[in-house]
């Protein structure tokens, strides 16, 4: 019987390890909780993501919690790639109901480092070429923001454009070297903040900082994406709070292992077998 019960333990030590090693390096699983990716990802579903899909790194965050932890990248294995759907950690401080730095969100990519972004009457332009969007896109209300109307929360604030007419706006690329000035300063500051952990901008008088040396010039450490959900009516994306840094791309987002509806979750009287999309259950994410 001792002996059973080591046996067991030394079972479930080494599937423990391998969970953990598995969750650390190779794959996390991610909750669905909006409709913002709808009709490819719908709330409820339950995602695995690859993290080496682009990248291995060391864990991001102590395993099976949300605490950060300093991170490296030990080997890049490729890079993403349009429309793919990634999961990643958001670039911002706040934004509307979003105010928590730490928070995961999921999109799909449309714009890659130096392409130049537009959309014009709902349709996506890329470098003056007019992009066909992946069959899930969908709007639900025809009608259509003129050009020249700005919406509230637009990004950037200093620009009349709105969610169906944006842009041109050319995505930030590694390596590119930004002259800096007093008129674009609050444009770059974010982007700059982020650009590395250590990355600060201040602005004394006429005088622009980082990292507390005066700076007329900054040279970008990482590449920059533009991202946008599926259901474009209803996504808080990269037209309302900017770009995705590279290094903030957590994995591409690869097959949903368990759906279940959570409009009936709470208030439908069905069973919860009945609740169950089994239709989704191991789909593909393209």
């Amino acid at each position: 019987m001792i002996k059973f019960i080591k046996r067991f333990f030394q079972i479930l030590f080494i599937l423990l390890l391998v969970t953990v090693i598995l969750r650390s390096f190779f794959l996390a699983a991610y909750k669905i909780p909006t409709g913002s990716m709808e009709n490819t990802l719908l709330p409820g579903d339950y995602l695995f993501i690859s993290k080496v899909d682009y990248k291995l790194t060391t864990p991001r965050y102590i395993p099976f919690t949300q605490i950060d932890i300093p991170h490296i990248t030990l080997l890049n294995i490729g890079k993403p790639k349009l429309y793919d759907v990634i999961v990643f950690k958001f670039p911002g401080k706040n934004y509307g109901k979003i105010i928590d730095n730490k928070l995961n969100l999921v999109k799909r990519i449309v714009a890659l480092p130096g392409d130049t972004l537009e959309i014009i009457y709902r349709n996506l332009y890329l470098n003056n070429k007019k992009i066909t969007p992946p069959g899930n896109v969908f709007y639900n209300n025809p009608k259509i923001v003129s050009d020249g109307i700005r919406e509230n929360g637009i990004f950037p604030s200093n620009k009349n454009w709105n969610a169906d007419n944006y842009g041109p706006l050319i995505i930030p690329k590694k390596g590119e070297v930004i002259n800096l000035n007093l008129k674009n300063i609050k444009f770059w500051r974010t982007i700059i903040n982020n650009d590395t952990d250590s990355s600060n901008v201040s602005v004394e008088g006429s005088v622009i900082n980082i990292n507390g040396k005066p700076a007329r010039k900054y040279k970008l450490k990482q590449n920059y994406y533009f991202v946008m959900g599926d259901n474009r009516e209803n996504s808080l994306d990269s037209r309302f709070w900017g770009f995705v840094p590279e290094d903030n791309i957590i994995g591409k987002a690869l097959i949903i292992y368990w759906s279940i509806d959570l409009d009936t979750a709470k208030t439908s009287k069905k069973d919860f077998i009945d609740k169950v999309r089994f239709d989704r259950i191991l789909r593909i994410i393209k």
